[in-house]
């Protein structure tokens, strides 16, 4: 079962700021791309609606340490992988791995926690179980992938 999804991005030139650095905000929406990359790799979207009742996936926690900075044409490895699985919610732990250096050197780790949830019509959420047909194909992350790199 799937535990780990990876994307290799290159840093575009609207990626950075004016020290000519990737933004801080441009690692969220990478490890965004890979989450989203990773559900499909299941045969889900995020956003599917093939689910009765259709579910959501707001966050309620990221965060990102950087550790060097990514350069525009940089290109990076986004590793994904699942930190924890509960009945209702899903940790995702991201590791940036800058590609075009030998050794390759790890620039950024960042994590996110997403709740699955239901709409109600009045646009209100609440959070569900994880359908089993998702939770099926989901599995944590041995330890020592986890633990590594540190």
């Amino acid at each position: 079962m799937p535990f780990e999804f990876k994307i290799v991005r290159r840093v575009e030139f609207s990626d950075t700021d004016m020290a000519g650095i990737m933004h801080y905000s441009n690692f969220f929406r990478f490890m965004e791309t890979a989450e989203h990359g990773f559900f499909r790799s299941l045969g889900f979207s995020i956003a599917s609606r093939a689910i009765e009742p259709p579910v959501g996936w707001p966050r309620v926690h990221a965060e990102c340490d950087y550790k060097q900075p990514l350069r525009f044409e940089d290109e990076v490895e986004v590793q994904l992988l699942v930190s924890e699985k509960r009945s209702k919610s899903l940790s995702y732990v991201f590791r940036f791995r800058k590609l075009n250096t030998l050794p390759l050197v790890e620039v950024a780790r960042g994590s996110l926690t997403v709740v699955c949830v239901t709409h109600h019509a009045e646009g209100k959420m609440s959070a569900c179980s994880i359908p089993k047909n998702i939770a099926d194909l989901i599995e944590v992350a041995p330890a020592e992938l986890l633990g590594s790199g540190k």
